[in-house]
C-alpha cells in the first residue's frame, strides 16, 4: 500500500568547500540510493544540504547523483537570527561575563553538551562530547535542516505510519555520515535539540558508513580522480574485449554509465557499517567478475538485444507478434532455470525493495542500520542466474509454429525479468543500456 510521510536525509559530506574524496562519496551515494528506495515506497524525501548553484562537483553528475541545488531562499538569515536568540536564552550556553576570555574569532558562543546529555538521559552519544564552540556555519546548517523539516511537513501533512518510525509524530531526520564525520554530527544534533526542543529534533537518527580504505595509494586521491581511474580501466577492459572502439559519443556514454555502475556497486554492495577497500591497481574489480556493476549492466543489455532481435524478426515476418498474456501457455516452461527466475527474483522483488527501504529504529541510542546493500546483491545474483539460463537456452528458436508456444512463454518471462532489472537499476539512478 501507499506509504505516506516524510524523511529528511542530511549528508554533511556535501557541505565543506573541501575537495570530495572517495570516502565522502560513500554516504552521498547511500543517501541518494535510499532516497530513491523511499520514494518508490511512497515516502516524501528531502535532501540536505542544497548544493551551490555554480560549484557542484562534476563527479556527482558523472555518478548520476540527483542532488538538489540552489539557494535555501531568503528566509535563512531570519532562521539563523532566531537560532542565535534561542542560544542567548539557553541555560546550556556559557556565560560570557567580565573576566572570561574572549571567544575565538567566528565563534558565537560556547555550549555545554555533556551536561545536557546527562540531564536529558540521552543514550548513544560519544562520551568525549563536552563544550562546543558554536559557529555561524553550524547555525546555518541547522537553519537549513529546520527549513527542510518545515517544507516536509507542509508537503506531507500525513504522519508516518507506525511501522516505519514507531512513536513518531512527524518528519524523521536521518544524518547519513562517514565514520570520520560522526562526532561532529553528534555535536550538531545536540545543539539542535538544545535550541529547538521540538518533537522532530528528538527523532534525529544517524546512519553511519564504515571506513573506505585504499590499497597502495601513493597520495590521497580525490573523488574525481577515482572516477577517471575507473573510467580508464573500464575503457581498457572494453578494448580488450571488443577491440579498438569507435570514439563516438554513443560509446563514450556507454563507458560513462558502466563506470558509474562499477563505482556504485563497489560502494553500495557492502553493508554500510562495514569497511570497504578500494583496489585501485586491480582493474578487474571494476570490470570483469560477476560481482561487478558492469556485469549487471551487461546482462541487462543482453535482454535489450534479445527483444530488439525478436522485434526485427517480427517485422520481417519470421515470427508472429507476441500474443497477450491471457493467450499464452506457461506450462511450456519446464526448465529449472525458468522456475528459478520466477520464484527467486520475480515474485520476491517487491519485498526486496520494501525491505531495503526500511529504517528500523534502534533499541537504544541514535544509530540506525539500513539494508540497502540487498538491492545490489539481488541484481548481482539475478545476473548470474539469468546469464547461466540464457547461455544454456535458445530463446529465439527455429520459426516453426509448434515451437512458438514455448518461445512466447519464455519471452514473457524474460520481459518480466527485464522490468525487474530496470526498476532495480532506477533505484541506483542507472539507466539501462540498450547495447554494450
Amino acid at each position: 500500500g501507499a506509504r505516506e510521510g516524510c524523511v529528511v536525509l542530511h549528508c554533511p559530506a556535501l557541505r565543506g568547500p573541501a575537495a570530495l574524496r572517495p570516502r565522502h562519496l560513500r554516504p552521498v551515494l547511500l543517501a541518494d540510493h535510499l532516497a530513491q528506495l523511499l520514494r518508490a515506497q511512497g515516502v516524501g524525501v528531502r535532501l540536505v544540504p542544497a548544493l551551490a548553484e555554480e560549484g557542484s562537483p562534476e563527479v556527482l553528475r558523472q555518478l548520476h547523483i540527483d542532488w538538489p541545488a540552489g539557494s535555501c531562499g531568503s528566509s535563512l538569515p531570519d532562521a539563523v537570527s532566531a537560532l542565535k536568540a534561542a542560544l542567548g536564552r539557553s541555560p546550556c550556553a556559557c556565560e560570557q561575563g567580565p573576566g572570561t576570555a574572549a571567544l575565538p574569532e567566528g565563534v558565537v558562543c560556547k555550549v555545554h553538551l555533556k551536561s545536557f546529555v546527562e540531564q536529558q538521559g540521552l543514550v548513544g552519544y560519544d562520551p568525549n562530547l563536552d563544550v562546543l564552540l558554536v559557529t555561524e556555519g553550524m547555525l546555518r546548517s541547522l537553519a537549513e535542516l529546520q527549513q527542510a523539516v518545515l517544507q516536509c511537513m507542509v508537503s506531507n501533512p500525513i504522519v508516518l505510519p507506525a511501522s516505519r518510525f514507531p512513536g513518531s509524530s512527524c518528519c524523521s531526520i536521518v544524518h547519513v555520515v562517514s565514520c570520520e564525520e560522526e562526532f561532529q554530527q553528534q555535536q550538531l544534533d545536540l545543539l539542535w535539540r538544545i535550541l529547538d526542543p521540538g518533537a522532530y529534533t528528538a527523532l534525529q537518527k544517524h546512519l553511519v558508513c564504515g571506513p573506505v580504505k585504499m590499497t597502495n595509494p601513493s597520495s590521497p586521491i580525490g573523488a574525481d580522480q577515482y572516477f577517471q581511474l575507473r573510467k580508464r580501466q573500464m575503457y581498457e577492459a572494453s578494448v580488450m574485449k571488443y577491440g579498438e572502439l569507435a570514439q563516438d559519443e554513443a560509446w563514450t556514454e556507454v563507458i560513462d554509465t558502466l563506470t558509474a555502475a562499477a563505482i556504485r556497486f563497489e560502494m553500495l554492495s557492502t553493508a554500510h557499517r562495514n569497511q570497504i577497500t578500494l583496489d585501485l591497481e586491480n582493474s578487474s574489480i571494476s570490470t570483469k567478475g560477476t560481482k561487478s556493476g558492469a556485469f549487471v549492466m551487461y546482462n541487462c543489455a543482453r535482454l535489450a538485444t534479445l527483444f530488439d532481435t525478436f522485434q526485427r524478426a517480427v517485422e520481417q515476418g519470421t515470427y508472429p507478434p507476441l500474443p497477450p498474456v491471457s493467450e499464452l501457455n506457461f506450462s511450456c516452461l519446464r526448465e529449472e532455470g525458468e522456475w528459478l527466475l520466477l520464484f527467486n527474483y520475480l515474485l520476491p522483488f517487491p519485498e526486496v525493495l520494501q525491505q531495503a527501504a526500511q529504517l528500523p529504529p534502534p533499541s537504544k541510542g541514535i544509530r540506525i542500520t539500513a539494508n540497502t546493500e540487498t538491492v545490489c546483491k539481488f541484481l548481482i545474483q539475478l545476473s548470474m542466474d539469468f546469464s547461466s539460463y540464457y547461455n544454456r537456452v535458445h530463446v529465439l528458436g527455429e520459426p516453426f509454429p509448434h515451437l512458438f508456444d514455448q518461445m512466447f512463454a519464455r519471452l514473457r518471462l524474460l520481459g518480466a525479468v527485464r522490468d525487474v532489472f530496470h526498476s532495480a537499476l532506477a533505484t541506483l539512478h542507472l539507466p539501462p543500456l540498450s547495447q554494450i
